[in-house]
């Protein structure tokens, strides 16, 4: 079994030239609290700082996300912008390309270090740039291809995220959290962490019976909205109480678009019921707390139906955040279908 319950994400806007020194900062702290052995976490500091000057010199509104692997014990860093996206994306991965006038290694040096990298660009309207470059240790190549991503992001202000969310894989049956703490700060934060450390305890169980152990153990917080999701390869079910979403997305659209049941979890949660829906292949299911704008929902762009999981987390997150909320946002593709591009 494999699970991950990582902390919110650290974000590195990138409005200076300044903000290159502390993106690589950020990667090597991160790849250091997660224990990556060796030169990894200086490798991690070389992508952050790689991504971040590509985004200094080419891109408009441009921030990194720096943040434990959704599965396994790695590193990724997300990088995402407002335009005006690559025309010729190939030759910008090509070491010697460059329109700036410098040396041309920055996205061929990202590509060759990381495990996994991946990219995806649009122009005109729907522009914008968005990169996953994941680094896992030794052994945990086949973490870092997981067709999951995940972003969570803490109110502007506060330190602590009141959101928190966690993935676990059994076998072909992969199951995932939302938390969202009642209001912000460190007492949403507190709710949050134990919700998510009861769910950690036993992912196994059907989805309202992990619900109900959450309501228990929430009691003396402020309580929280959890929505639960687990995809398997007979469906999905979902399972959910108070203001966290969930809906599929495939290359032609929105379908099943799900909420959870009126209440709070820990003080007055109605009976959990959980809902079956089919996942076509290749389709991704998506997991979002209120910090996310659901209007992105009522006609997203052809560009972000097809981003894969990981991309299309921090596409929601950079494109749609409330700023005056904790966000989230948990995309993932059935485990058991074939990586589609």
């Amino acid at each position: 079994m494999s699970r991950s319950g990582p902390p919110h994400t650290a974000t590195v806007r990138v409005d200076h030239h300044s903000a290159v020194h502390l993106a690589a900062a950020t990667a090597r702290e991160v790849a250091r609290e997660r224990g990556l052995p060796g030169a990894l976490p200086d490798q991690a500091a070389v992508i952050a700082s790689e991504l971040a000057s590509n985004l200094d010199k080419h891109a408009s509104d441009g921030t990194l996300y720096i943040q434990p692997t959704p599965l396994g014990t790695g590193v990724e860093i997300l990088a995402a912008d407002r335009g005006p996206g690559m025309a010729e994306l190939e030759r910008c991965l090509a070491d010697g390309y460059t329109t700036a006038g410098t040396l041309g290694v920055g996205l061929g040096a990202v590509s060759r270090l990381a495990t996994h990298f991946t990219i995806r660009t649009g122009t005109g309207s729907g522009g914008g740039t968005w990169a996953c470059a994941r680094l896992t240790p030794p052994g945990e190549r086949e973490a870092g291809l997981q067709d999951v991503g995940s972003v969570c992001l803490a109110v502007e202000g506060e330190e602590e995220c009141g959101d928190a969310r966690a993935v676990v894989q059994a076998g072909e049956i992969r199951t995932a959290a939302v938390v969202d703490g009642l209001g912000h700060g460190p007492q949403a934060a507190e709710a949050a962490r134990v919700a998510l450390r009861s769910f950690l305890g036993d992912p196994g169980l059907p989805l309202p019976e992990v619900l109900t152990a959450m309501n228990r153990v929430l009691r003396r917080t402020r309580g929280a909205a959890v929505g639960l999701l687990r995809l398997g390869p007979e469906g999905a079910e979902y399972c959910g109480i108070g203001n966290v979403r969930a809906l599929t997305l495939t290359h032609e659209g929105v379908q099943h678009r799900l909420t959870g049941q009126p209440g709070v979890v820990g003080w007055s949660m109605p009976p959990p019921r959980a809902h079956g829906f089919p996942v076509p292949p290749g389709a991704t299911v998506v997991l979002y707390s209120d910090g996310i704008d659901c209007r992105w929902a009522r006609d997203p762009s052809p560009s972000l139906l097809r981003l894969p999981p990981s991309l299309l987390s921090a596409a929601l997150a950079h494109g749609h955040r409330r700023l005056r909320d904790d966000a989230t946002v948990l995309a993932t593709r059935s485990p058991h279908t074939p990586r589609l591009p």
